[in-house]
């Protein structure tokens, strides 16, 4: 090894030491941005760089035995003022010189140098060129030069950083951002344990086609695949995850990978996984970075003549046709809206697309299937024709198979997926709308419904009062909290749910103005709800943010509250607290089982989150909601209802 025990010093750059150790001690300081492990021997002071030469490790963390520094990594030692090693050895630690005068202790450090581009620069920079712009993730020593990059890049303006408490909460705050934005946002972990805690949120944005870029630090090529500490073959476990998972390796080229993974995301609606090995993250470059010029196309394709013509002659044949609205037809609203009013059709839609048709629309007619209303299905059992837009056909939305079916998607695999259509239109929903709208003509026959749509909404909302008035003294209604909610929540805001009885009760009560939901639809992961509001405020900073979980979903996450409060996200968090599992409880009754292992032991939540910084506020009884919502979506910044309700009524 190279021999770096010679003194390095500057004379014209001393730095008084504000700290110094004790006779036969050693003490970590940082001078000049520099960490150096100071020391006392034999009444001499002297200065080491504070790292170890063989692993990188603080000497500043051992001791002097026999006038020697030993490092506490690996026992080997080292003169305590000069960083020579024992006869024998060559490689010590850096030392510089150190004068005592009369006013203190001064340690002569070189001038800094500027720190080269590296190859994680080249990464940022490209980047910020393709329009990524947010990095949720976590600071570790396998992603530190990485991470060193998108902090310059922050300094520059060109990204953001939210530094979370969890991997797992910082790719479900990513898939979140990539459902609203159709965008990717970067999660990032380091090597090992990082990484793998991401994986439930990557699998979430990979069932629901959502763009999302996973960063894994990685430990260095030299020991990779030798069992070293954190080894894990990251691109094997990523690769059912993930559309692309590539090691950048020192040779590579790192533009074009980074650039390709953007690509392979956003194109593919899915996951795209780099790994940096840890010493190709700080490896000098002076590539340019890539650019997305010339390497994306147009969505935007209509599909076949003939196959419209089939659905337009179904179309205008159709006495009581049905509009089925899935989130695939969020960017195509409008053109839902005039179809729907062009032919007095209602708009039902998945759960994933609440509020793209309001509920207080005359033709819109709120979710179909178990998360639903009466209102949808009654609709769609009377109806001759469904027109299914960029759904999916869950089992849990229960699309009638024996209808006959118009279905628009611009994917292959998904016309048709469970069961035959009567007419399958590949195309985006936009244009393809534009074009049935354009060319339907005169005459139709459809009956226009709004009539019907009014009438099982004035029956459903008269259930829906008689439910909020329902009390057993056992806490809230589920019904009186969404009744409460739809006044209350901002009609521009975005909101979040997670997975429990909560989110069946907001899906059939809670009556949108219009705003988009995101949650974790075909995953179906518990925990989503408040690390996807981080996501979505990141996604629209300017819009409300509405988090709706239980009390089992939030405590996957609970610190993420934390995150919150450092970093000014305002998330308006309604918590639902039945203290249970209560979705759980519901199927093993359901399966002749009885209730077991799902009761929680629950914290106050308004008083957790007043102690991290945030606002809490509580309410127990239906004359106590009005009051608390207002509070809620007054506070400023990060706040938190804590809602007793009745695990029974929901």
């Amino acid at each position: 090894m190279t021999d770096r025990h010679e003194t390095e010093s500057d004379a014209g750059n001393w730095h008084k030491l504000d700290e110094l150790p004790e006779e036969g001690r050693v003490q970590t300081v940082v001078v000049d941005g520099r960490p150096l492990a100071v020391t006392r021997c034999a009444g001499r002071l002297g200065a080491l760089d504070n790292h170890c030469p063989h692993q990188g490790g603080p000497l500043g963390e051992g001791s002097i035995e026999n006038g020697w520094l030993r490092c506490p990594w690996h026992g080997y030692d080292y003169n305590p003022t000069t960083g020579r090693p024992p006869e024998g050895f060559d490689d010590a630690p850096v030392s510089y010189e150190v004068e005592e005068r009369e006013d203190g202790a001064y340690v002569a450090l070189p001038q800094k140098t500027e720190r080269p581009r590296s190859v994680s620069d080249v990464m940022v920079e490209t980047l910020v060129s393709w329009g990524v712009d947010t990095v949720f993730g976590m600071v570790g020593h396998s992603n530190l030069g990485f991470a060193d990059a998108v902090r310059r890049a922050e300094e520059r303006g060109e990204m953001r950083y939210i530094g979370i408490r969890h991997e797992g909460a910082g790719s479900f705050a990513a898939s979140a951002y990539g459902k609203l934005t159709g965008r990717p946002a970067i999660c990032l972990g380091i090597a090992g344990p990082g990484s793998t805690n991401m994986l439930t949120g990557l699998y979430d944005a990979r069932l629901d086609g959502a763009p999302v870029l996973a960063v894994s630090g990685q430990v260095p090529s030299t020991v990779l695949g030798r069992g070293a500490f954190q080894d894990v073959d990251l691109s094997a476990v990523f690769r059912d995850v993930a559309l692309s998972t590539v090691t950048v390796h020192a040779g590579s080229d790192h533009a074009e990978l980074t650039g390709k993974a953007v690509k392979h995301a956003v194109d593919g609606r899915g996951v795209a996984h780099l790994v940096l090995p840890d010493e190709v993250q700080e490896q000098p470059s002076g590539a340019p970075a890539g650019a997305p010029t010339g390497r994306q196309a147009a969505r935007a394709v209509a599909p076949p003549a003939a196959e419209t013509e089939a659905a337009l002659e179904r179309l205008r044949s159709a006495a009581r046709p049905v509009i089925v609205a899935g989130d695939g037809a969020r960017a195509a609203q409008r053109e839902v809206t005039a179809l729907a009013e062009r032919l007095g059709a209602p708009v039902l839609t998945t759960f994933r697309a609440k509020g793209l048709v309001p509920d207080h629309h005359p033709l819109g007619a709120g979710v179909l299937g178990r998360s639903g209303t009466p209102v949808a299905s009654w609709l769609m059992n009377e109806a001759d024709l469904l027109l299914v837009v960029g759904a999916s056909f869950s089992n849990h939305t229960g699309i009638a198979p024996y209808k006959p079916i118009i279905q628009i998607d611009d994917t292959p695999e998904a016309i048709g997926r469970f069961t035959g259509v009567d007419v399958g239109l590949l195309g985006d929903a936009t244009v393809t709308l534009t074009s049935l709208l354009d060319r339907l003509g005169d005459p139709v026959k459809a009956t226009d419904q709004r009539e019907d749509v009014a009438a099982r909404w004035a029956i459903w909302r008269a259930e829906k009062a008689r439910r909020a008035r329902d009390d057993r003294g056992q806490g809230l209604s589920s019904a009186a909290v969404f009744e409460a909610l739809t006044r209350h929540c901002p009609t521009d805001a975005v909101m979040t749910v997670d997975v429990g009885n909560h989110a069946y009760s907001f899906g059939r009560y809670f009556e949108s103005s219009g705003q988009p939901v995101l949650m974790s639809g075909y995953l179906g992961s518990i925990g989503f709800g408040y690390p996807a509001a981080m996501g979505a405020w990141a996604a629209a900073p300017d819009r409300p943010v509405v988090a709706v979980t239980g009390d089992g979903g939030f405590g996957q996450y609970l610190a993420e509250v934390t995150t919150a409060v450092q970093h000014g996200i305002p998330v308006k968090h309604v918590l639902l607290d039945n203290r249970s599992l209560g979705k759980i409880s519901k199927e093993q009754l359901a399966g002749d089982l009885p209730v077991w292992n799902t009761s929680l032991v629950n914290p106050d939540f308004a008083e957790y989150a007043r102690s991290c910084g945030a606002v809490g506020l509580t309410a127990r009884t239906a004359a106590e909601l009005d009051d608390a919502m207002r509070e809620l979506f007054a506070a400023d910044g990060p706040a938190l209802l804590h809602l007793h309700t009745d695990p029974v009524l929901v």
